[in-house]
């Protein structure tokens, strides 16, 4: 009897791990490439508008950190996302911007990332708008 209720218990607790860790970790994601795409724009755009030196930016910096992770994380291994050219745009702009962030945590984003960052976020939505 104590050797079925230690297997139960194993068993138990195997699917409970699994469950959880299967569950999606990505907390402010939808799964909607198009709207988790828009929403992380305006996140970055946010973040890279606010003065510097403000306990506003740092929080928006980290914030955007977070979600950069998350959305690489979600969407990286999407074969049918690979073709688009909004895709592989965002992810351009994603790597920059997270590429400065990793470099450079206490310095501000230089006006020609930001420019460039601007750009990028342009021709993903309107690559989204034509649905590409």
């Amino acid at each position: 009897m104590k050797t079925f209720l230690t297997r139960l218990f194993a068993l138990v607790l195997v699917c409970v791990i699994g469950l959880t860790g299967c569950s999606s970790a990505s907390g402010n994601l939808s799964g909607n490439y198009r709207q988790d795409t828009l929403a992380l724009i305006g996140s970055l755009r946010n973040a890279l508008e606010l003065p510097d030196g403000t306990p506003e930016k740092a929080a928006a910096q980290s914030e955007a950190r977070q979600l950069i992770n998350d959305f690489s994380a979600r969407y990286r291994r999407d074969n049918s996302l690979l073709k688009l050219g909004s895709f592989t745009t965002m992810r351009t702009a994603l790597n920059s911007l997270a590429g400065h962030y990793s470099s450079y945590p206490n310095r501000p984003v230089p006006a020609k990332l930001k420019e460039r960052l601007e750009l990028e976020f342009k021709q993903v939505e309107s690559a989204l708008k034509r649905e590409a």
